[in-house]
């Protein structure tokens, strides 16, 4: 399974809601702007996340987005299955040697309990071995 920048920047953009969250409404522009993205790519990965109520959107001259619950009760396995589907690394054939069918069962099992057990809270409050919050870059 490889995540595609849907997840990881749908992660960013979660992540930058967390750490705002309590403050009020953050828009995608400076979510964009923080982050050297494009802010139009942003706008297509909100609707889904807004339709699986993970975030809400406030309307008006200081809208944005909100979470749509508690950091902590927000895992980075919801994120990625809306905006990635089901977690896999390979679908599972009922006619595949049985320890080959096991093995990929045990790489779904784990990666999803990495996710499913990572919330956003710890992600917004992850600090790096100097004790210095260390935001979320991606390259491609």
């Amino acid at each position: 399974m490889k995540i595609s920048t849907k997840g990881r920047y749908g992660l960013t953009i979660m992540i930058e809601l967390a750490r705002k969250h309590g403050e009020g409404p953050t828009s995608l522009k400076s979510i964009a702007q923080t982050h050297d993205l494009s802010e139009h790519y942003l706008e297509q990965l909100i609707a889904p996340l807004r339709n699986a109520r993970l975030v809400k959107s406030i309307r008006g001259a200081y809208g944005g987005y909100i979470l749509g619950d508690e950091p902590s009760k927000i895992t980075s396995g919801d994120i990625i299955r809306v905006l990635e589907g089901p977690i896999s690394p390979v679908e599972v054939l009922e006619d595949e040697e049985p320890a080959k069918r096991q093995l990929w069962i045990k790489i779904r099992d784990a990666v999803a309990d990495v996710l499913d057990n990572t919330t956003l809270e710890d992600l917004a409050s992850y600090t790096d071995n100097d004790g210095n919050q260390e935001p979320y870059m991606f390259y491609i």
